[in-house]
């Protein structure tokens, strides 16, 4: 997964990219008469409408990679041909993806930023090169 709107999903008889740019929300939009903040909204709250959730699948397939072709067959093969609310959970996913990009992976195991000094586990007075002082506090 990255932050360009991507994401990969086991899904129907695989795994699958998907990828909702701005053209492939523009589809979805238009497909599904509502911009893609309340298509979002409407998938959480499970009052959303068919289409919401095949369309959504079927733009994410082509902004993968699949024709629209193969999308529509797909489409067709897992979403129309199946319960909506099994398909319900990965439209979410695909078009949180789409709206806010997906999470990167592994953020833990990324470099720090660029510019920022790693944190030292070394006490800065450990080895200063002077001698330790032997004076108390209160002389």
């Amino acid at each position: 997964m990255s932050r360009d709107a991507s994401i990969t999903l086991d899904w129907g008889d695989g795994a699958y990219g998907f990828r909702l740019g701005w053209g492939e929300l523009a589809k979805v939009q238009e497909a599904c008469d509502a911009g893609p903040f309340v298509i979002l909204d409407r998938i959480n709250s499970g009052a959303c409408r068919l289409a919401d959730i095949s369309e959504v699948i079927r733009w994410g397939l082509v902004g993968g990679g699949k024709t629209p072709a193969d999308a529509l067959k797909l489409v067709r093969q897992f979403v129309e041909g199946r319960p909506p609310a099994e398909n319900r959970l990965a439209a979410y996913a695909i078009l949180s993806a789409g709206c806010y990009g997906a999470p990167e992976e592994d953020i833990e195991k990324k470099s720090e930023a660029p510019g920022r000094e790693s944190e030292s586990t070394t006490s800065p007075t450990g080895k200063s090169g002077s001698e330790p002082s032997t004076a108390s506090a209160g002389s």
